[in-house]
C-alpha cells in the first residue's frame, strides 16, 4: 500500500438520499439527545484495528452541528454483530432498536448473504430485509439502508453477480417502502474504477485470505460521505433560527 492516501471524490448523484430525514430533523429541533442506531454485521461492529463507521459518524455529526446547535448531543449507538445477517438482526430489533426510540436507523445489510452464500438462502434474506424495513417504517424513525462493500471477496467467482443482485434488491425494497439507501457499493466502485484506488487500499491488510473487510482509510472515507449524505438530507436554513428562538 502506498504511503500517501489516495485522493477520491464523492459524487453527489451516488450519495444523495432520496428522502428527507424528517424524524432526525425533528429530534434536532427539540434540542434533546438525538439517538441514531447503527444495525449490522462486522462492517458496523468493527474488527481488528479499524475504527468502525458508527464511531466516526458520531464524531463528524457532532462536529457539523456543534456551531448552530451547541446544546444538541448526538449519539450513534453501535449495534453491529459480526457475521450476522437480516434474519438474526431482525430478532434484535425490539431490544437493540425500538427500546431506545431512535430518530434514525442505519441498517448495513446484505453482505453475508453473498459472502457466505452457502449458509444463507438469498431469497429468505431479501424477504427479511423487506420485513425489517416495514417494521421500521411503521414507526417515527428515518431509515437508511447501507448496501454491501465493493471489495475483492464480493467479486470473486459467482459472487459478483449475486452482489449486484443484492444491491438491486436493497434498492427495490427501499423504493417500495420510500426509505433511503446509502450506496456504499456504488461509491466504493467509483473510487476503484474512476479514482484508481486499488483493492489493497480499500481492504484491511490484516484480512487475509477473506479480503472482505474495509481498511481504516476506506472506512473513514465512507463515514465522511455518509455524514455528508445525512446532513444534506436534513432541512437547513431558516429552521436554525427557529431552534434558537
Amino acid at each position: 500500500m502506498s504511503e500517501r492516501p489516495p485522493t477520491v471524490d464523492v459524487p453527489q448523484d451516488i450519495i444523495k438520499l432520496k428522502h428527507p430525514l424528517r424524524n432526525f430533523f425533528d429530534a434536532l429541533r427539540v434540542k434533546g439527545p438525538v439517538q441514531i442506531i447503527a444495525m449490522g454485521s462486522s462492517s458496523t461492529a468493527g474488527r481488528a484495528d479499524v475504527v468502525p463507521y458508527p464511531h466516526r459518524l458520531e464524531m463528524y455529526l457532532r462536529q457539523h452541528y456543534a456551531g448552530p446547535l451547541p446544546n444538541v448531543w448526538i449519539d450513534v449507538l453501535n449495534r453491529g454483530k459480526g457475521g450476522e445477517e437480516a434474519p438474526k438482526e431482525l430478532d434484535r430489533f425490539d431490544t437493540d432498536i425500538f427500546d431506545d426510540q431512535p430518530a434514525m436507523v442505519l441498517w448495513q445489510v446484505g453482505t453475508n448473504a453473498v459472502f457466505r452464500k452457502d449458509e444463507f438462502n438469498f431469497e429468505d434474506v431479501v424477504g427479511k430485509i423487506a420485513e425489517g424495513v416495514h417494521r421500521l417504517a411503521e414507526r417515527p424513525i428515518d431509515v437508511v439502508l447501507i448496501d454491501p462493500q465493493y471489495v475483492t471477496a464480493m467479486l470473486r467467482d459467482d459472487k459478483a453477480e449475486l452482489s449486484e443482485k443484492m444491491v438491486l434488491e436493497i434498492r427495490r425494497i427501499a423504493d417500495d417502502a420510500k426509505v433511503n439507501v446509502f450506496q456504499r457499493w456504488a461509491l466504493m466502485r467509483h473510487w476503484h474504477v474512476q479514482n484508481d484506488v486499488s483493492f489493497d487500499q480499500l481492504l484491511d491488510p490484516t484480512d487475509r485470505p477473506d479480503m472482505l473487510h474495509q481498511s481504516d482509510w476506506s472506512t473513514l472515507q465512507v463515514s465522511k460521505a455518509l455524514c455528508q449524505a445525512i446532513t444534506d438530507a436534513t432541512p437547513s436554513g431558516s429552521w436554525l433560527s427557529e431552534t434558537e428562538a
